[in-house]
Protein backbone atom coordinates (compact mmCIF):
# COMPACT_ATOMS: atom_id res chain seq x y z
CA UNK A 1 0.00 0.00 0.00
CA UNK A 2 1.47 3.29 -0.86
CA UNK A 3 2.64 5.77 1.57
CA UNK A 4 -0.66 7.97 0.34
CA UNK A 5 -2.67 5.58 1.42
CA UNK A 6 -1.32 4.91 4.77
CA UNK A 7 -1.44 8.63 5.40
CA UNK A 8 -5.44 8.42 4.59
CA UNK A 9 -5.29 5.80 6.88
CA UNK A 10 -3.39 7.46 9.64
CA UNK A 11 -5.73 10.52 9.93
CA UNK A 12 -6.71 11.48 13.52
CA UNK A 13 -9.95 8.60 14.34
CA UNK A 14 -9.95 7.04 10.86
CA UNK A 15 -9.15 3.32 12.01
CA UNK A 16 -11.16 3.58 14.79
CA UNK A 17 -14.00 3.81 13.14
CA UNK A 18 -12.82 2.09 9.76
CA UNK A 19 -11.88 -1.15 11.19
CA UNK A 20 -15.12 -1.93 12.61
CA UNK A 21 -17.15 -0.49 9.44
CA UNK A 22 -15.63 -3.06 8.05
CA UNK A 23 -16.48 -6.14 10.56
CA UNK A 24 -19.63 -4.86 10.27
CA UNK A 25 -20.08 -5.04 6.63
CA UNK A 26 -18.38 -8.57 6.97
CA UNK A 27 -22.36 -10.02 8.01
CA UNK A 28 -24.06 -8.59 5.23
CA UNK A 29 -21.54 -11.04 3.15
CA UNK A 30 -22.12 -13.78 5.23
CA UNK A 31 -26.32 -13.42 5.02
CA UNK A 32 -27.34 -14.86 1.67
CA UNK A 33 -25.43 -17.77 2.71
CA UNK A 34 -26.26 -18.64 5.61
CA UNK A 35 -29.83 -17.44 5.05
CA UNK A 36 -30.20 -20.16 2.10
CA UNK A 37 -28.46 -22.84 3.66
CA UNK A 38 -30.87 -22.19 7.40
CA UNK A 39 -34.37 -21.93 5.31
CA UNK A 40 -33.22 -25.18 2.79
CA UNK A 41 -32.01 -27.42 5.59
CA UNK A 42 -35.37 -26.75 7.70
CA UNK A 43 -37.76 -27.04 4.98
CA UNK A 44 -35.62 -29.43 2.17
CA UNK A 45 -36.99 -27.07 -0.50
CA UNK A 46 -34.10 -24.88 -2.47
CA UNK A 47 -37.59 -22.92 -3.68
CA UNK A 48 -38.72 -21.73 -0.60
CA UNK A 49 -34.95 -20.92 0.48
CA UNK A 50 -34.51 -19.19 -2.81
CA UNK A 51 -37.73 -17.23 -2.20
CA UNK A 52 -36.21 -16.15 1.21
CA UNK A 53 -33.13 -15.07 0.09
CA UNK A 54 -34.80 -13.04 -2.66
CA UNK A 55 -37.53 -11.34 -0.57
CA UNK A 56 -34.45 -10.62 1.78
CA UNK A 57 -32.37 -9.06 -1.35
CA UNK A 58 -35.93 -7.43 -2.74
CA UNK A 59 -36.69 -5.51 0.93
CA UNK A 60 -33.03 -4.61 1.31
CA UNK A 61 -32.57 -2.89 -2.08
CA UNK A 62 -36.14 -1.17 -1.38
CA UNK A 63 -35.54 0.11 1.94
CA UNK A 64 -32.08 1.09 1.54
CA UNK A 65 -32.70 4.25 0.69
CA UNK A 66 -35.05 5.24 3.01
CA UNK A 67 -32.50 3.99 5.75
CA UNK A 68 -30.09 6.42 5.12
CA UNK A 69 -32.58 8.94 5.16
CA UNK A 70 -33.12 7.91 8.57
CA UNK A 71 -29.40 7.89 9.39
CA UNK A 72 -29.10 11.31 7.89
CA UNK A 73 -32.12 12.46 10.02
CA UNK A 74 -31.36 10.95 13.44
CA UNK A 75 -27.63 10.66 13.55
CA UNK A 76 -25.08 7.63 12.96
CA UNK A 77 -25.21 6.36 16.80
CA UNK A 78 -28.86 6.14 17.28
CA UNK A 79 -29.93 5.45 13.83
CA UNK A 80 -27.55 2.74 12.86
CA UNK A 81 -27.70 1.08 15.96
CA UNK A 82 -31.70 1.22 16.06
CA UNK A 83 -31.10 -0.88 12.86
CA UNK A 84 -28.35 -2.88 13.75
CA UNK A 85 -30.39 -4.40 16.65
CA UNK A 86 -33.77 -5.31 14.45
CA UNK A 87 -31.21 -6.83 12.01
CA UNK A 88 -29.85 -9.16 14.54
CA UNK A 89 -33.09 -9.68 15.98
CA UNK A 90 -34.61 -10.62 12.60
CA UNK A 91 -31.69 -13.16 11.82
CA UNK A 92 -31.72 -14.66 15.26
CA UNK A 93 -36.09 -15.08 15.11
CA UNK A 94 -34.97 -16.80 11.51
CA UNK A 95 -32.91 -19.15 13.58
CA UNK A 96 -35.12 -19.66 16.03
CA UNK A 97 -37.51 -20.86 13.36
CA UNK A 98 -35.32 -22.89 11.80
CA UNK A 99 -34.37 -24.95 14.14
CA UNK A 100 -37.99 -25.86 14.66
CA UNK A 101 -39.04 -28.77 12.67
CA UNK A 102 -41.02 -28.45 10.11
CA UNK A 103 -41.98 -24.53 10.08
CA UNK A 104 -44.05 -22.68 8.06
CA UNK A 105 -42.68 -21.56 4.78
CA UNK A 106 -44.66 -18.78 4.22
CA UNK A 107 -43.24 -17.15 7.53
CA UNK A 108 -40.25 -18.28 6.93
CA UNK A 109 -40.59 -15.69 3.90
CA UNK A 110 -41.88 -13.59 5.49
CA UNK A 111 -39.85 -13.08 8.49
CA UNK A 112 -36.71 -12.82 5.60
CA UNK A 113 -38.33 -9.69 3.88
CA UNK A 114 -38.96 -8.23 7.64
CA UNK A 115 -35.27 -8.56 8.22
CA UNK A 116 -34.01 -7.48 4.46
CA UNK A 117 -35.69 -3.66 6.00
CA UNK A 118 -33.10 -3.26 8.14
CA UNK A 119 -29.36 -3.72 7.54
CA UNK A 120 -27.78 -0.76 8.74
CA UNK A 121 -25.68 1.69 6.24
CA UNK A 122 -22.83 0.96 7.11
CA UNK A 123 -20.46 1.82 4.23
CA UNK A 124 -23.00 5.10 3.42
CA UNK A 125 -22.25 6.03 6.82
CA UNK A 126 -18.60 5.07 6.42
CA UNK A 127 -18.08 7.13 3.42
CA UNK A 128 -19.83 10.54 5.06
CA UNK A 129 -17.56 9.92 7.46
CA UNK A 130 -14.88 9.85 5.14
CA UNK A 131 -16.20 13.20 3.54
CA UNK A 132 -15.43 15.10 7.00
CA UNK A 133 -12.40 13.60 7.37
CA UNK A 134 -11.10 14.87 4.14
CA UNK A 135 -10.92 18.09 1.59
CA UNK A 136 -13.31 17.59 -1.86
CA UNK A 137 -10.26 16.44 -4.82
CA UNK A 138 -7.39 14.02 -4.33
CA UNK A 139 -7.37 12.92 -0.72
CA UNK A 140 -11.09 12.49 -0.99
CA UNK A 141 -10.90 10.47 -4.04
CA UNK A 142 -8.17 8.31 -2.09
CA UNK A 143 -9.89 7.86 1.07
CA UNK A 144 -13.03 6.60 -1.22
CA UNK A 145 -10.40 4.14 -3.11
CA UNK A 146 -9.10 2.64 -0.02
CA UNK A 147 -12.87 1.53 1.17
CA UNK A 148 -13.74 0.44 -1.70
CA UNK A 149 -10.79 -1.88 -2.06
CA UNK A 150 -10.97 -2.60 1.67
CA UNK A 151 -14.47 -3.33 1.11
CA UNK A 152 -13.48 -6.44 -1.24
CA UNK A 153 -12.31 -8.27 1.39
CA UNK A 154 -15.29 -8.71 3.30
CA UNK A 155 -17.23 -9.98 0.42
CA UNK A 156 -14.60 -12.13 -0.27
CA UNK A 157 -14.02 -14.01 3.14
CA UNK A 158 -17.29 -13.48 4.33
CA UNK A 159 -19.08 -16.47 2.21
CA UNK A 160 -16.40 -18.44 3.30
CA UNK A 161 -16.39 -17.85 7.05
CA UNK A 162 -19.97 -18.58 6.48
CA UNK A 163 -19.52 -21.37 4.83
CA UNK A 164 -16.98 -22.90 7.89
CA UNK A 165 -19.44 -22.01 10.33
CA UNK A 166 -22.27 -23.60 8.46
CA UNK A 167 -20.00 -26.85 8.10
CA UNK A 168 -18.86 -27.19 11.48
CA UNK A 169 -21.86 -26.37 13.54
CA UNK A 170 -25.08 -25.50 11.69
CA UNK A 171 -26.91 -22.99 9.71
CA UNK A 172 -29.06 -21.39 12.86
CA UNK A 173 -25.90 -21.43 14.24
CA UNK A 174 -24.22 -19.02 11.04
CA UNK A 175 -27.21 -16.64 11.40
CA UNK A 176 -26.67 -16.05 14.83
CA UNK A 177 -23.51 -15.56 14.26
CA UNK A 178 -23.76 -13.56 11.25
CA UNK A 179 -25.95 -11.06 14.24
CA UNK A 180 -23.44 -10.86 16.45
CA UNK A 181 -20.94 -9.66 13.76
CA UNK A 182 -23.59 -6.71 12.24
CA UNK A 183 -23.97 -5.47 16.42
CA UNK A 184 -20.10 -5.78 17.28
CA UNK A 185 -19.55 -4.44 13.91
CA UNK A 186 -22.00 -1.42 14.17
CA UNK A 187 -21.82 -0.30 17.89
CA UNK A 188 -17.92 -0.55 17.34
CA UNK A 189 -18.36 1.82 14.69
CA UNK A 190 -20.92 4.14 16.14
CA UNK A 191 -18.84 4.33 19.27
CA UNK A 192 -15.94 6.33 17.76
CA UNK A 193 -16.17 9.85 18.30
CA UNK A 194 -15.99 10.33 15.11
CA UNK A 195 -19.18 8.78 14.26
CA UNK A 196 -20.68 10.12 17.89
CA UNK A 197 -20.26 13.29 15.84
CA UNK A 198 -22.71 12.58 13.16
CA UNK A 199 -25.40 13.99 15.03
CA UNK A 200 -28.84 14.47 13.99
CA UNK A 201 -30.43 17.34 12.15
CA UNK A 202 -31.92 20.01 13.69
CA UNK A 203 -34.29 20.27 11.07
CA UNK A 204 -35.74 18.10 8.36
CA UNK A 205 -34.07 18.68 4.32
CA UNK A 206 -36.12 20.97 2.43
CA UNK A 207 -37.36 18.41 -0.29
CA UNK A 208 -35.80 20.50 -3.11
CA UNK A 209 -32.46 19.31 -1.30
CA UNK A 210 -33.17 15.47 -1.68
CA UNK A 211 -30.50 13.45 -3.91
CA UNK A 212 -33.11 12.52 -6.33
CA UNK A 213 -34.48 16.22 -6.78
CA UNK A 214 -31.04 17.38 -7.95
CA UNK A 215 -30.14 17.68 -11.64
CA UNK A 216 -27.55 14.96 -12.91
CA UNK A 217 -28.15 12.61 -10.37
CA UNK A 218 -30.49 10.40 -11.97
CA UNK A 219 -28.01 10.44 -15.21
CA UNK A 220 -25.44 9.51 -12.68
CA UNK A 221 -27.67 6.35 -11.31
CA UNK A 222 -28.39 5.29 -14.81
CA UNK A 223 -25.39 4.75 -16.03
CA UNK A 224 -24.93 2.83 -12.22
CA UNK A 225 -27.36 0.65 -13.24
CA UNK A 226 -25.08 -0.06 -16.64
CA UNK A 227 -22.31 -0.71 -13.95
CA UNK A 228 -24.02 -3.08 -12.13
CA UNK A 229 -25.51 -5.02 -15.20
CA UNK A 230 -21.78 -5.42 -15.77
CA UNK A 231 -21.51 -7.00 -12.24
CA UNK A 232 -24.05 -9.05 -12.22
CA UNK A 233 -23.47 -10.58 -15.95
CA UNK A 234 -20.43 -11.56 -14.61
CA UNK A 235 -21.25 -13.19 -11.42
CA UNK A 236 -23.73 -15.49 -13.54
CA UNK A 237 -22.11 -16.27 -16.71
CA UNK A 238 -18.41 -17.09 -14.47
CA UNK A 239 -20.22 -19.52 -12.20
CA UNK A 240 -22.28 -20.94 -15.37
CA UNK A 241 -19.14 -21.56 -17.31
CA UNK A 242 -17.62 -23.32 -14.32
CA UNK A 243 -20.49 -25.52 -13.90
CA UNK A 244 -20.20 -26.63 -17.92
CA UNK A 245 -16.83 -27.67 -17.60
CA UNK A 246 -17.98 -29.74 -14.42
CA UNK A 247 -16.03 -27.62 -11.97
CA UNK A 248 -17.44 -25.69 -9.65
CA UNK A 249 -14.27 -24.31 -7.75
CA UNK A 250 -13.39 -22.85 -11.32
CA UNK A 251 -16.01 -20.30 -10.32
CA UNK A 252 -14.56 -18.96 -7.30
CA UNK A 253 -11.50 -18.95 -9.12
CA UNK A 254 -12.88 -16.71 -11.93
CA UNK A 255 -14.95 -14.26 -9.51
CA UNK A 256 -11.62 -13.97 -7.51
CA UNK A 257 -10.08 -12.61 -10.31
CA UNK A 258 -12.59 -10.14 -11.21
CA UNK A 259 -12.29 -8.91 -7.34
CA UNK A 260 -8.43 -8.85 -7.71
CA UNK A 261 -9.03 -6.42 -10.63
CA UNK A 262 -11.07 -4.09 -8.64
CA UNK A 263 -8.87 -3.70 -6.08
CA UNK A 264 -5.87 -3.29 -8.57
CA UNK A 265 -8.21 -0.54 -10.36
CA UNK A 266 -9.45 1.17 -7.07
CA UNK A 267 -6.19 1.87 -5.72
CA UNK A 268 -4.44 2.61 -8.98
CA UNK A 269 -7.31 5.35 -9.80
CA UNK A 270 -7.34 6.59 -6.17
CA UNK A 271 -3.51 7.69 -6.18
CA UNK A 272 -4.03 9.12 -9.76
CA UNK A 273 -4.45 13.25 -9.51
CA UNK A 274 -7.13 13.28 -12.32
CA UNK A 275 -7.77 16.49 -14.55
CA UNK A 276 -10.99 14.92 -16.20
CA UNK A 277 -13.98 15.58 -14.74
CA UNK A 278 -16.20 13.22 -12.49
CA UNK A 279 -18.96 12.82 -15.68
CA UNK A 280 -16.27 12.02 -17.75
CA UNK A 281 -14.68 9.59 -15.73
CA UNK A 282 -17.80 7.99 -15.11
CA UNK A 283 -18.39 7.23 -18.48
CA UNK A 284 -15.05 6.39 -19.90
CA UNK A 285 -14.55 3.89 -16.99
CA UNK A 286 -18.34 2.23 -17.03
CA UNK A 287 -18.15 2.43 -21.25
CA UNK A 288 -14.63 0.32 -21.54
CA UNK A 289 -15.91 -2.18 -18.51
CA UNK A 290 -18.66 -2.44 -20.62
CA UNK A 291 -16.72 -3.24 -24.09
CA UNK A 292 -14.39 -5.81 -22.67
CA UNK A 293 -17.64 -7.73 -20.93
CA UNK A 294 -18.60 -8.23 -24.73
CA UNK A 295 -15.26 -9.34 -25.93
CA UNK A 296 -15.36 -11.66 -23.46
CA UNK A 297 -17.68 -13.52 -25.46
CA UNK A 298 -14.85 -14.86 -27.91
CA UNK A 299 -12.45 -15.63 -25.22
CA UNK A 300 -12.00 -19.51 -25.36
CA UNK A 301 -8.89 -20.67 -22.84
CA UNK A 302 -9.93 -20.48 -19.11
CA UNK A 303 -6.57 -18.82 -18.03
CA UNK A 304 -7.53 -16.06 -20.83
CA UNK A 305 -11.05 -15.79 -19.69
CA UNK A 306 -9.90 -14.86 -15.78
CA UNK A 307 -7.61 -12.39 -17.22
CA UNK A 308 -10.37 -11.14 -19.06
CA UNK A 309 -12.39 -11.28 -16.17
CA UNK A 310 -9.65 -9.22 -14.05
CA UNK A 311 -9.92 -6.69 -16.85
CA UNK A 312 -13.32 -6.52 -16.78
CA UNK A 313 -12.98 -5.69 -12.81
CA UNK A 314 -10.32 -2.97 -12.95
CA UNK A 315 -12.99 -0.40 -14.03
CA UNK A 316 -15.25 -1.42 -11.31
CA UNK A 317 -13.81 0.20 -7.90
CA UNK A 318 -12.84 2.83 -10.66
CA UNK A 319 -16.39 3.77 -11.69
CA UNK A 320 -18.27 3.27 -7.98
CA UNK A 321 -15.64 5.64 -5.89
CA UNK A 322 -16.72 8.31 -9.20
CA UNK A 323 -20.48 7.62 -8.49
CA UNK A 324 -19.64 8.28 -5.04
CA UNK A 325 -17.70 11.30 -5.50
CA UNK A 326 -20.59 12.49 -8.44
CA UNK A 327 -23.21 11.98 -5.32
CA UNK A 328 -21.10 13.98 -2.84
CA UNK A 329 -21.02 17.16 -5.67
CA UNK A 330 -24.58 16.94 -6.38
CA UNK A 331 -25.86 16.88 -2.50
CA UNK A 332 -25.24 18.83 -0.03
CA UNK A 333 -23.97 17.58 3.55
CA UNK A 334 -27.95 17.22 5.14
CA UNK A 335 -28.51 14.06 3.17
CA UNK A 336 -24.85 12.73 2.04
CA UNK A 337 -25.85 9.11 3.37
CA UNK A 338 -29.01 9.07 1.22
CA UNK A 339 -26.96 10.03 -1.84
CA UNK A 340 -23.99 7.66 -0.83
CA UNK A 341 -26.99 4.76 -0.57
CA UNK A 342 -28.48 5.47 -3.58
CA UNK A 343 -25.15 4.85 -5.95
CA UNK A 344 -25.39 1.81 -4.19
CA UNK A 345 -28.61 1.06 -4.89
CA UNK A 346 -28.23 1.47 -8.53
CA UNK A 347 -25.46 -1.12 -8.75
CA UNK A 348 -27.30 -3.44 -6.57
CA UNK A 349 -30.27 -3.36 -8.60
CA UNK A 350 -28.72 -3.56 -12.20
CA UNK A 351 -27.06 -6.53 -10.80
CA UNK A 352 -30.04 -8.02 -9.89
CA UNK A 353 -31.72 -7.41 -13.20
CA UNK A 354 -28.90 -8.71 -14.91
CA UNK A 355 -28.80 -11.56 -12.98
CA UNK A 356 -32.43 -12.45 -14.00
CA UNK A 357 -32.05 -11.62 -17.58
CA UNK A 358 -28.65 -12.87 -18.06
CA UNK A 359 -29.51 -16.49 -16.41
CA UNK A 360 -32.26 -16.98 -19.14
CA UNK A 361 -29.81 -16.54 -21.92
CA UNK A 362 -27.38 -18.97 -19.81
CA UNK A 363 -29.93 -21.42 -19.88
CA UNK A 364 -30.69 -21.40 -23.61
CA UNK A 365 -27.82 -20.55 -24.85
CA UNK A 366 -24.11 -20.87 -24.59
CA UNK A 367 -23.15 -19.24 -21.46
CA UNK A 368 -21.01 -17.05 -22.99
CA UNK A 369 -23.42 -15.32 -24.73
CA UNK A 370 -24.52 -13.81 -21.60
CA UNK A 371 -21.63 -12.20 -21.60
CA UNK A 372 -22.82 -9.93 -24.76
CA UNK A 373 -26.45 -10.00 -23.75
CA UNK A 374 -25.40 -7.80 -20.83
CA UNK A 375 -22.38 -5.55 -22.42
CA UNK A 376 -25.65 -4.49 -25.41
CA UNK A 377 -27.89 -3.71 -21.89
CA UNK A 378 -25.45 -2.11 -20.04
CA UNK A 379 -24.13 0.09 -23.22
CA UNK A 380 -28.06 1.15 -23.66
CA UNK A 381 -27.92 2.41 -20.22
CA UNK A 382 -24.74 4.21 -20.24
CA UNK A 383 -26.04 5.76 -23.65
CA UNK A 384 -28.97 6.83 -21.78
CA UNK A 385 -26.84 8.47 -19.07
CA UNK A 386 -24.30 10.18 -21.77
CA UNK A 387 -27.02 12.61 -22.89
CA UNK A 388 -27.81 15.03 -19.80
CA UNK A 389 -23.72 14.23 -18.11
CA UNK A 390 -22.46 15.61 -21.15
CA UNK A 391 -23.95 18.69 -21.21
CA UNK A 392 -21.60 21.84 -20.19
CA UNK A 393 -23.00 22.64 -16.62
CA UNK A 394 -20.81 23.46 -13.63
CA UNK A 395 -23.02 21.16 -11.60
CA UNK A 396 -21.77 18.47 -13.52
CA UNK A 397 -18.37 19.13 -13.48
CA UNK A 398 -17.73 18.58 -17.04
CA UNK A 399 -15.26 21.90 -18.41
CA UNK A 400 -11.71 21.78 -16.78
CA UNK A 401 -12.18 25.56 -15.43
CA UNK A 402 -15.15 23.81 -13.13
CA UNK A 403 -13.65 20.98 -11.26
CA UNK A 404 -15.27 20.28 -8.15
CA UNK A 405 -12.10 21.38 -6.07
CA UNK A 406 -11.75 24.44 -7.65
CA UNK A 407 -15.42 25.83 -6.91
CA UNK A 408 -15.77 27.95 -4.11
CA UNK A 409 -18.99 25.41 -2.82
CA UNK A 410 -16.34 23.01 -2.26
CA UNK A 411 -15.44 25.04 0.52
CA UNK A 412 -18.94 25.72 2.26
CA UNK A 413 -19.50 21.72 1.54
CA UNK A 414 -16.00 20.73 3.85
CA UNK A 415 -16.83 23.74 6.42
CA UNK A 416 -20.41 21.91 6.94
CA UNK A 417 -19.44 18.11 6.58
CA UNK A 418 -16.58 18.68 9.13
CA UNK A 419 -19.19 19.16 11.77
CA UNK A 420 -20.61 15.63 11.29
CA UNK A 421 -20.05 -0.10 -0.68
CA UNK A 422 -24.75 -4.90 -0.54
CA UNK A 423 -22.86 -5.50 -2.78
Amino acid sequence: MTSSYLEVLRMKGALRVFVPALLGRLSFAMVTLVLLFAVEQSTDSFAVAGAATGAFGLANVIASPYRARFVDRRGQRFALNSLAIAFATGLSAIAALTAQPEPSAGLLIGLAAITGFFPPPLGASMRVLWGSLTPPGAPRTKAYSIDAVCEELPFTTGPLIAAAIVAAASPPVGLLATAAVALAGTIGMTSSPLSRQHVAATSAPQKNSRPLKQAGFLAVLIALLGVGVVLGTVEVVAPAIADSQNSIGLAGILLAAFAAGSAAGGLIYGQRTWRTSLAKRLLISGTIMTVLCAVLTIVGPVVVLGAGLAAVGFFLAPSLVTGYLLADDLTTAEVRTEASSWINTAVNAGAAAAAVVVGFTVDALEPRFGFLLGAVIALILLAAAAIPLIRKHPRYGWSPGSRRVQTGRDANVSAITSTARMK
